[in-house]
């Protein structure tokens, strides 16, 4: 924390050392406030350079949880193959899921630096100051994003760069229009729920993307060193096995694209509809389950320490160590092809939001074999008042498909609704309830019991939050 407030006091100073440096005269930048609610991927603007401009903002946000976890497993009994339920088991004893109390989740905070460096460019820094998976500071990415190519020539590819933007650096991965809506960690004042979607596709990895958005056409390629945690570390191939017979440990880039529409067709009625590609051949990071700040639902579908088969188990609730409960990670350890496609329509203050997403992929390295996960969101939200500060939504959300620790298929639903107030542009407050069930899922994991088999967990949240 020392290091992030002496890195902030060096930026004030600036503006005492260089009298060209002042605040928040940047370009092409989305608001973080309301006015950026529904702005995807990048944007044009026609604000002016006025010399090197700092950009220094903030996000804060904080929960009061009250949910409760539910399955069907039951202490000193299990269920035989055939059904029959034996009793006096003492393999099971003192199981449970944890009790949860009603009470205030760890806050979040983001720290956002950024300058614009010339006409046309401006670098970004985002930094999470405290979040559930690292409760400590630490950098989630930066990125440099150039508008115009000045800097080369004036006018340089004026007629290209008027359409193009490229974006270079260690950042969020743009798969899909999903992650646009969802909270990430602090910053929680562009989601109308409280958390996003089950399966949440989030990653940060060191790459380029390149925008091309021409009246309605919305298209963007970019590839990465597919790689969350950068270094230049030998990869060295593990032994082959029976199940592994080219067991290539090389980390291949990731692909990634996406084509689309958007259109405001006049002054009451938008439309938008994206498809996106996102492809790593020979993975090192998961894409769903990537994200280093983590979810929004503590504790939820997890047991307290007991002893099975005389085996003290390890899983005690710890929010850094298992930060992402209530969410689902197909678990691919191979490749992975996956197919995002996201319609959104908003008339007047009533918005429609919809993700369909198709995933496959493969768990063991020279193995054909893949499997399959497909995911289904669609929320609706209405906003009202003089500047539409009011609103009220609803979202259900299904993911279905193999995991690897079983053969037959499960499934997890979510239903969730929202209330909403801004305060000010700035400041929010939500009500949410959520109800998630997980279906088809097997008593046992491997020789421990399952925490999702029969699992749910209900009840409401209120979360209140801050963006600068």
């Amino acid at each position: 924390m020392k290091k992030i407030i002496l890195f902030t006091a060096a930026i004030l100073s600036l503006t005492t050392v260089d009298a060209q440096v002042s605040f928040r005269k940047m370009q092409n930048m989305i608001p973080r406030s309301k006015d950026g609610l529904n702005m995807f991927d990048v944007r044009k603007d026609d604000v002016p350079f006025d010399g090197i401009s700092v950009d220094l903002g903030g996000a804060f946000a904080m929960q009061f949880q009250a949910l409760n976890s539910f399955n069907d497993q039951r202490e000193g009994s299990y269920i035989a193959s055939n059904g029959a339920v034996i009793s006096g088991n003492s393999g099971t004893a003192g199981y449970r899921l944890n009790n949860l109390q009603n009470n205030f989740n760890l806050p979040a905070a983001n720290l956002t630096v950024g300058a614009q460096l010339a006409d046309g460019v401006h670098v970004n820094l985002d930094v999470y100051l405290s979040s559930r998976h690292h409760n400590e500071t630490w950098v989630k990415g930066g990125y440099l994003q150039i508008d115009k190519l000045d800097f080369i020539k004036k006018d340089f590819l004026t007629d290209i760069m008027k359409y193009t933007t490229i974006k270079i650096g260690q950042m969020e991965n743009n798969y899909g229009d999903a992650h646009f809506r969802r909270t990430d960690n602090g910053n929680a004042l562009l989601n109308p729920f409280i958390e996003g979607n089950i399966m949440d596709s989030f990653e940060t990895e060191m790459g380029m993307e390149v925008y091309y958005n021409r009246e309605g056409l919305v298209s963007m390629i970019g590839i990465t060193n597919g790689k969350l945690n950068q270094g230049v570390a030998e990869f060295i191939p593990a032994e082959a096995t029976p199940t592994a017979p080219d067991p290539n440990t090389t980390v291949s880039p990731t692909i990634l694209a996406k084509l689309g529409y958007d259109k405001q067709l006049n002054k009451d009625l938008r439309v938008r509809i994206t498809g996106s590609y996102n492809h790593n051949a020979n993975m090192s990071a998961n894409p769903w389950g990537s994200d280093r700040a983590g979810s929004r639902y503590f504790g939820v579908m997890s047991h307290q320490a007991y002893s099975y088969n005389g085996v003290p188990n390890p899983n005690n609730f710890d929010p850094a160590s298992n930060a992402t409960t209530g969410r689902f990670s197909p678990g691919y350890a191979n490749w992975y092809t996956a197919f995002m496609i996201n319609p959104f329509v908003k008339y007047r203050g009533l918005e429609f939001f919809g993700t369909l997403e198709f995933t496959n992929g493969g768990d063991k390295k020279g193995s054909d074999a893949s499997r399959s996960v497909d995911q289904y969101a669609a929320d609706l939200v209405y906003r009202f008042g003089k500047t539409e500060q009011f609103y009220i939504g609803a979202r259900y959300n299904v993911v279905s498909g193999n995991i690897s620790s079983q053969t037959e298929k499960v499934n997890v639903d979510r239903f969730e609704s929202s209330l909403g107030w801004y305060m000010t542009k700035n400041i929010i407050a939500k009500l949410a309830y959520t109800n998630q069930k997980y279906s088809d899922y097997s008593q046992y994991s491997g020789s421990s019991l399952n925490d999702l088999y029969g699992g749910s967990f209900d009840g409401i949240m209120f979360e209140a939050a801050i963006t600068f």
